[in-house]
């Protein structure tokens, strides 16, 4: 189905700049300049101060020019070729009319992830100096797991406790019975962060049975501080010598020194491999599509029926839709009732696979592009993604793909969404339909991996073009999309501090490369 016929087709209702960098704690160059690291200067004031500073320089050039000549004439170029081609390039896109390469940013290689440890990091407590044994129960799944893992090894070492691989989720909505060892290499785990945080597979029994009460067990509120785990959480510690924590996804602070962040990105984007199984077929998928095509999109599709449910929202599916996710919103007792418009104004709707395959091929990606859909249960099946099909007919998934490599892991949501997880982190764009943990997780990674092309939707604005597209023509809904998305499409200067959860914008661990290293580089190519 072209662009057009699907332009009439509709499953809805008709209805920063990059800020100045600073030296990272801890860095020890011998010599060489240190990296660069985001920092949260106002860039528009140092931008000003910077353009006034160089607008200076060179009406001063200008003066000496009259007796010089090409004296000026040859700085002016420097400071054009090697000044402005850089980190001053935000000039270039900050009016918002430079076109977008949707395939790859081409300021990608100014920066590059950097989670070091600093030159004044103490070494981790060993067992018996440590502050006592901090059991983790994780919470939801995979990816929300994955950020209470990352979560809790930060905090065993605000507390210079001794952690215990983290128990896995076997009662959330996925009810996978996996446990850490079945989905990651522990033994990885434990020695890659081995100078970080002690840890270890259980409690030794002599602790256990030296105890004269159970483990004590608490859960801590939601994003809290340092400052309440050594207050609050580790008077316990000491007191009872093994602590649990529970539900713990999302438990400590988004915002952190520097140190700690660098710690979460060791964690997350180094210590945290999935086992070789999973590791093997999930490279076997990605060779797959790069055999049939140079380069592919991977699109994540949060379509799940009790996930629209909880959304509030409505998808045009008439009153069969709003019976089943009605009842389904039933599940949870505390959801308060919402409005469908308003929800969708507001931009808490995840986008339909129809409305995916419109806000890609607006963005200029044609329809022989190569898709890779990871998903689970789509609600709607083989219906609702039919005009993402006709937009993208060169449309995979594992399914397609594995077939009988599969069978192992369709018992286990966890292993499933972990294949998912790699094929879309190899690919050359990543799409998201929506904002969850998924979503966040791997945006924050291909930053630090050298801002692969991410692209989230800006949903509060693309919703009210959706809903006005049968009164513009394509051209102009095409145009109003490329002008939406600004923000949102990965680019090095949509890392804004503060911006959203740390997972996402991992800012502390984005460094800016040297000069020379840039320039060389170019000169090779």
């Amino acid at each position: 189905m072209g662009v057009a016929k699907s332009w009439r087709f509709s499953l809805t209702p008709a209805a920063a700049k990059l800020a100045p960098l600073q030296q990272p704690h801890g860095y020890n160059g011998g010599g060489a300049a240190p990296p660069k690291q985001l920092s949260s200067r106002s860039p528009r004031t140092a931008t000003r101060r910077w353009s006034l500073a160089c607008g200076l320089m060179l009406f001063g050039l200008g003066l000496v020019s009259l007796f010089t000549g090409h004296v000026a004439s040859d700085l002016e170029w420097w400071y054009t070729q090697r000044v402005a081609s850089r980190g001053f390039y935000l000039k270039l896109t900050g009016n918002g009319r430079e076109p977008i390469d949707v395939w790859k940013s081409k300021y990608s290689k100014f920066y590059y992830g950097c989670s070091d440890r600093g030159r004044h990091y103490t070494p981790a407590k060993k067992e018996k100096a440590s502050n006592g044994y901090l059991l983790i129960a994780t919470s939801g799944g995979l990816n929300q797991q994955r950020t209470g893992i990352t979560d809790a090894v930060v905090v065993a070492r605000i507390l210079n406790a001794t952690l215990v691989v983290p128990e896995l989720d076997h009662n959330s909505y996925w009810k996978d019975d996996s446990d850490f060892v079945n989905i990651f290499d522990a033994e990885w785990f434990i020695s890659s962060l081995a100078k970080d945080v002690t840890i270890i597979r259980r409690v030794p029994e002599k602790v256990m049975r030296s105890m004269e009460k159970p483990p004590y067990t608490m859960r801590v509120p939601r994003k809290s501080e340092p400052e309440y785990y050594i207050d609050q959480v580790l008077p316990i510690l000491l007191r009872r010598r093994v602590l649990q924590l529970t539900k713990f996804d999302y438990r400590l602070s988004s915002n952190l020194d520097d140190e700690l962040q660098k710690l979460r990105c060791r964690v997350n984007y180094h210590a945290l491999r999935f086992t070789k199984s999973i590791n093997e077929l999930g490279q076997k998928l990605v060779m797959r599509m790069q055999q049939m095509t140079t380069r592919f999109v991977a699109v994540h599709l949060r379509f799940e029926p009790d996930m629209l449910a909880f959304s509030g929202c409505y998808y045009g599916g008439g009153d069969k839709e709003r019976y089943e996710l009605s009842e389904i919103r039933k599940r949870w007792a505390t959801l308060p009732d919402l409005s469908p418009i308003d929800e969708r104004k507001r931009g808490k709707c995840p986008l339909t696979p129809h409305e995916v395959g419109l806000m890609l091929r607006a963005l200029g990606f044609t329809n022989d592009t190569y898709l890779y859909v990871a998903s689970g249960e789509i609600y709607g099946g083989d219906e609702t993604l039919r005009p993402l099909r006709e937009l993208f007919p060169n449309f995979y998934t594992k399914e397609m793909l594995a077939n009988e490599e599969l069978k192992p892991f369709l018992p286990f949501s966890s292993r499933l969404a972990a294949v998912d997880y790699i094929v879309s982190d190899e690919s050359d764009v990543f799409v998201t339909n929506n904002n969850g943990n998924m979503a966040k997780i791997l945006a924050g990674r291909r930053r630090y991996m050298g801002h692969k092309r991410t692209i989230r939707p800006n949903a509060k604005r693309l919703s009210a073009l959706f809903m006005a597209r049968d009164q513009m023509d394509w051209g102009t809904f095409a145009k109003k999309v490329k002008s939406c998305q600004r923000g949102f499409m990965g680019e090095p200067e949509d890392m804004k501090l503060g911006r959203g959860e740390f997972h996402e914008f991992p800012y502390a661990c984005i460094c800016e490369k040297p000069l020379s290293s840039i320039d060389n580089n170019d000169h090779h190519t």
